[in-house]
């Protein structure tokens, strides 16, 4: 099949992630229940805190500037989004992945809105320049913005990108040093050296406010208990978007999908994802 167009070749020995893998990953959340702080976006942070719940873990969602570097101290994971940005909350942000890079745990940003502002964009590069990102996470003209190219985007809305969308997340990857998801009808995932496709998920899911959000916490939440976070932010995408195909199925509409969503989450089974799962690699 074609892809922004490249041609994707899944690998002889390995098409996508093993099946088995991504469920592991799914248990091991289950499991250890990670605690995973969030400085996000007001508009969604209800979903946000549901989504990493139902999944197995703890989220917490702190921003004052007085505690965010003890937060941080104990959690698995942070998970940064501007997508209700203030400079103080990008303070905030900076003093808190600060934290979590001496912890050593994963950072993960979502660069809401980046492409749609000077404001948006000078922030995130402030914070990928001061601290250490481990995910940049974004939909395409996002993406493309952080990457250099000229595109705009419209409010938190993606719009085209005319580039190769693959090779733009490798060599953000390789120049970051970080994984790099780009999100949309098929997700892209690179951290420099391999591209992972994830193919699940289902059309109603742009029709609701915050799911892109919640995919960024999902991202967050699986890679608070795997270090390989390619592999961890397909994982957690794949299982959230086969639970959202489950839900679109039985729902009539946007408000009983969000409450199915969070049912089919909670009820992921290994056989379900090994039917359903959808992962190459280019």
């Amino acid at each position: 099949m074609a892809l922004s167009g490249i041609e994707i070749i899944p690998s002889k020995k390995e098409r996508g992630l093993k099946k088995a893998e991504i469920y592991g990953i799914l248990e091991k959340v289950r499991k250890q229940k990670p605690v995973v702080h969030h400085l996000t976006n007001w508009v969604t942070i209800y979903d946000c805190a549901n989504i990493v719940k139902v999944f197995g873990a703890s989220p917490i969602m702190a921003h004052a500037p007085e505690e965010v570097a003890d937060m941080a101290k104990i959690a698995s994971s942070l998970v940064l989004n501007i997508g209700t940005l203030t400079t103080d909350l990008v303070d905030a942000m900076k003093i808190a992945a600060g934290s979590a890079n001496k912890k050593g745990i994963p950072v993960i940003l979502d660069a809401c809105g980046a492409g749609a502002t000077k404001l948006r964009d000078d922030k995130c590069f402030e914070l990928l320049d001061k601290v250490k990102i481990n995910v940049i996470k974004g939909n395409s003209s996002e993406i493309a913005r952080i990457a250099g190219e000229n595109v705009q985007t419209k409010g938190v809305d993606a719009t085209d990108v005319k580039k190769n969308l693959a090779v733009i997340a490798k060599s953000l990857a390789g120049k970051r040093k970080c994984t790099v998801v780009i999100t949309g009808k098929e997700d892209i995932i690179s951290d420099g050296n391999k591209v992972l496709i994830v193919r699940n998920g289902h059309p109603i899911m742009s029709k609701v406010v915050g799911t892109g959000c919640m995919a960024t916490s999902v991202i967050g939440t699986f890679s608070a208990s795997e270090k390989d976070l390619a592999a961890a932010s397909a994982s957690g995408l794949c299982c959230y978007e086969i639970a959202a195909e489950l839900a679109a199925k039985s729902s009539k509409g946007p408000g009983t999908f969000k409450e199915k969503l969070y049912d089919e989450i909670a009820a992921l089974n290994n056989k379900t994802i090994s039917k359903m799962s959808r992962i190459d690699v280019i």
